[in-house]
């Protein structure tokens, strides 16, 4: 009887760490998404409404980004502040008319129209905004009793615990969750030039240290506040790594890149297969931040000194210095978008150059999660 219920109980406990090593799902507030996967927002038309719709309808939470989403307009150059809100509007209508899923919009706390786009991404009811590129220390005040939740983008548990404490006392509101954006991102980095290589603000070590920065917060509250971990996250099992840290989910932009429903170029989508581990470079960005591109001759010509010359049609980031910019950051990665990458560039995180092929969005999120689940095999 003995030996009968050992084997029992064996079994069961097989059972359980079976269910265990499965994916659980991202539980921000009230809204549930079965696979812990956010989909990076991605500016300048990179992830607008078929990427965000697409991730959503995988179980993931699809991201639009609102940087530069009026330049995508015929009026853009002309109207940048109406073209924004047209465009953001409308691509927050059209994801929603493709998907039951849950959709976030990331939004640049640099953006001088950061306001504007706040305002409209609520009023359209989005479920989630992500905010990054600076604290959005007065973010709660847009909300007005609606239920978005508010998603700041950190990378220290110092400005987490300031942004709660800030949050809490003006608000009375904590932040739904947190990112955590390591500098192995693409994109503007939250990171100096001298950080992105040292290991004390890996990825690694900072997802602790914010998780352990919101402790006090939830012990106070009485209610979880999830940590995501993002940047330079490309398999199941970095996956995995993040979630037994204690992280609840993860964000990936990169790898959405090269997929069919991405919002960009094939050409632009091609120049992240085409690019080898050396192509991927550090770059000084006219707003003032380290950013992680795509190396091309655009930016070795910026890099030699030469100016591309352009006119400002809006100030669309406060800390770009327009008089002195080599370059405008905005018209580049429109180019680039469109597939002109000899007058810009593609940002990029990175493990870009490990992308191998263009797939279905619903295919990459099979394969981590297939990862994530046989990397306990291993």
């Amino acid at each position: 009887m003995r030996a009968i219920n050992s084997k029992l109980l064996h079994v069961a406990v097989k059972e359980i760490t079976l269910i265990s090593r499965e994916l659980k799902a991202l539980v921000i507030g009230d809204l549930s998404a079965r696979i812990p996967i956010i989909q990076g927002g991605m500016g300048v038309g990179i992830s607008l409404s078929g990427l965000a719709a697409a991730v959503a309808n995988a179980g993931g939470i699809g991201v639009i980004a609102a940087a530069g989403i009026g330049l995508l307009e015929p009026d853009g150059f002309k109207d940048f502040l109406g073209a924004n809100i047209r465009a953001l509007r409308r691509e927050i209508r059209k994801a929603r008319s493709l998907t039951k899923g849950v959709l976030g919009v990331n939004i640049m706390v640099a953006l001088s129209n950061f306001a504007d786009m706040v305002r409209t991404a609520i009023e359209e009811k989005i479920d989630i905004i992500f905010s990054g590129a600076g604290l959005p220390m007065n973010l709660p005040e847009y909300l007005h009793g609606s239920t978005t939740k508010l998603v700041p983008i950190v990378s220290s548990g110092r400005a987490a615990t300031l942004l709660a404490r800030r949050w809490l006392e003006r608000y009375n509101y904590l932040p739904d969750a947190f990112v955590v954006e390591g500098p192995m991102a693409g994109g503007h980095l939250g990171f100096k030039a001298e950080q992105l290589e040292d290991p004390a603000f890996a990825l690694e070590n900072i997802v602790p240290e914010v998780i352990q920065a919101v402790r006090p917060f939830e012990e106070k509250t009485g209610r979880k506040i999830p940590v995501i971990a993002g940047g330079g996250i490309y398999t199941g099992a970095d996956i995995r790594k993040f979630i037994e840290m204690g992280a609840s989910g993860v964000q990936i932009a990169t790898r959405f890149v090269a997929t069919n429903e991405c919002d960009a170029s094939i050409k632009f989508k091609n120049a992240y297969i085409e690019a080898s581990k050396e192509d991927l470079r550090i770059i000084k960005s006219p707003v003032g931040m380290p950013g992680r591109a795509i190396d091309n001759k655009f930016l070795d010509d910026v890099e030699q000194g030469k100016k591309k010359p352009f006119t400002c049609p809006y100030h669309c980031i406060i800390t770009c210095d327009v008089e002195k910019a080599p370059y405008c950051i905005s018209l580049a990665l429109l180019n680039a978008q469109k597939g002109n990458l000899e007058n810009g560039f593609a940002f990029a995180g990175a493990n870009a150059w490990r992308i191998e092929k263009i797939v279905p969005v619903q295919d990459l999120m099979d394969e981590l999660v297939e990862e994530y689940e046989a990397s306990y095999k291993g």
